[in-house]
């Protein structure tokens, strides 16, 4: 297999200070990218500012022959998401590759969830994605060419106790990938997301013990290789964490037809097993092809089950 390669890429990181982010910007500096390696600093529930963290990485790139450029901005500022790419295009002059991975936790059982709490989580993690994201899609469709990694969670994909916040911003940019990809594919603009399984501040509790087992660098191939000219996947999800990589998917059963006449609430209580069924299932690409899956009941050729 030919090695994949970035030299004469530019590559963007957000959250790059530390952990998942740091691990990236090594690897891509490693392959010879240069890299805006971006980290506001701050603790894991999103306060305080602290220079270091994307400073150190960035001297860990050069002490070795790489190059890499500190961004401090913010991903949940508009303008500092706009500052984060023109790093990328003042100094290199082109932005190839995006890598969302900024994040925060401030979790709280639902009921008891405050207003800040809410919009913290939601201002970094999808609000961040949206200020980084389009400034640098906007030059990557213009040079014809780019590729986008967001960072969801299980916890969005699957759910998870305490973190209704976090969980409905980590789905959310799965939603926001697949319209990007779907977007951006004919300019060559390819999207998908990422749910890693890795020990991270934002993990320790949650992982114990069972952390030691997954470290970021785990994650690191998969990444590297979605931001690669190599790869043309686009609008998938991935879980990769501990040396395992898969595909994660929304699919469509085949479902109950009950005809075009009046139906019940009982019908639907009479039917349940049918509507729940999730085999054989199918894997629309746009909210158009899942909406044709009636389009042969319509027709007549359906089953009613």
């Amino acid at each position: 297999m030919e090695r994949i390669d970035f030299t004469d890429r530019v590559v963007v990181v957000t959250g790059a200070g530390r952990a998942l982010g740091r691990a990236y910007a090594l690897d891509f500096a490693r392959r010879g990218a240069s890299v805006v390696v971006n980290d506001v600093g701050a603790d894991v529930t999103g306060n305080s500012a602290d220079t270091g963290p994307a400073q150190r990485v960035v001297e860990e790139i050069t002490a070795t022959g790489g190059t890499a450029v500190a961004s401090t901005a913010s991903v949940s500022d508009p303008e500092g998401g706009e500052a984060i790419v023109r790093t990328a295009l003042d100094r290199f002059g082109r932005i190839d590759a995006l890598v969302n991975n900024a994040g925060i936790l401030r979790d709280r059982t639902f009921g008891k969830l405050t207003d800040t709490e809410i919009a913290g989580v939601l201002d970094v993690h999808l609000r961040g994605a949206f200020n980084v994201t389009v400034p640098a899609y906007r030059s990557m469709r213009e040079r014809g060419f780019g590729r986008i990694v967001m960072t969801t969670s299980a916890a969005g994909l699957f759910g998870n106790f305490g973190q209704a916040n976090y969980s409905a911003a980590k789905m959310a940019l799965v939603g926001l990938a697949n319209t990007i990809a779907i977007e951006g594919e004919s300019r060559d603009v390819r999207c998908n997301t990422v749910a890693p399984m890795a020990r991270t501040r934002m993990t320790a509790e949650i992982m114990g013990a069972a952390g030691a087992a997954v470290d970021p660098e785990h994650v690191v191939p998969l990444v590297t290789y979605l931001c690669s000219p190599a790869s043309h996947v686009t609008q998938q999800v991935f879980s990769a964490g501990g040396g395992r990589f898969a595909r994660v998917f929304v699919g469509v059963g085949p479902g109950w037809y009950g005809g075009p006449g009046h139906l019940t609430a009982e019908d639907v209580a009479g039917h349940l097993p049918a509507i729940q069924r999730t085999d054989p299932f199918h894997l629309p690409r746009t909210a158009a092809e899942e909406a044709e899956l009636l389009a042969p009941y319509l027709e007549g050729q359906g089953a009613r089950g």
